[in-house]
């Protein structure tokens, strides 16, 4: 915030930042940065809760958000992210009890023609299909240190 001058203009790089490094972004931090950045709460916490790259709470060491946009959706994602689901026994949203897999979904990762997509650490995986992503949510699972 100080680099940029305490511009409201910076809610998104700043947000960037927190999340950057501390993994997600609170309540508190959501409070401290309207307050420096003289915004509203409620711009600050709808900033945060629109764009997916945000998350609120703590996630896992490995992330697998699945695309549910329109192109994807009519091209099996529904089924991808059941697929995953029923293997991790996780809702999107949830994270496993030992800390390890996160699952979002997203409205759109941008890159349709690759649909279904979804997306492991990052990484994009295109024209997925259940086996496909169960399997790689198998191998973060049985994935000892």
């Amino acid at each position: 915030m100080r680099h940029h001058g305490f511009s409201s203009e910076a809610l998104i790089e700043t947000l960037h930042t927190i999340q950057s490094t501390f993994g997600y972004l609170d309540l508190e931090a959501l409070r401290f940065v309207a307050g420096n950045l003289r915004l509203p709460l409620s711009r600050v916490y709808g900033v945060a809760t629109f764009y997916n790259f945000f998350t609120m709470k703590p996630q896992g060491e490995h992330v697998c958000v699945v695309c549910l946009g329109t192109a994807c959706y009519i091209k099996g994602s529904p089924d991808v992210l059941e697929a995953i689901e029923r293997f991790s026994h996780l809702t999107p949203g949830e994270t496993t009890p030992d800390k390890k897999v996160s699952l979002v979904i997203a409205r759109c990762l941008g890159t349709c023609g690759l649909a279904p997509v979804a997306t492991f650490d990052g990484e994009l995986a295109g024209k997925i299909e259940p086996m496909q992503a169960t399997g790689k949510i198998e191998e973060w699972l049985n994935f000892e240190h």
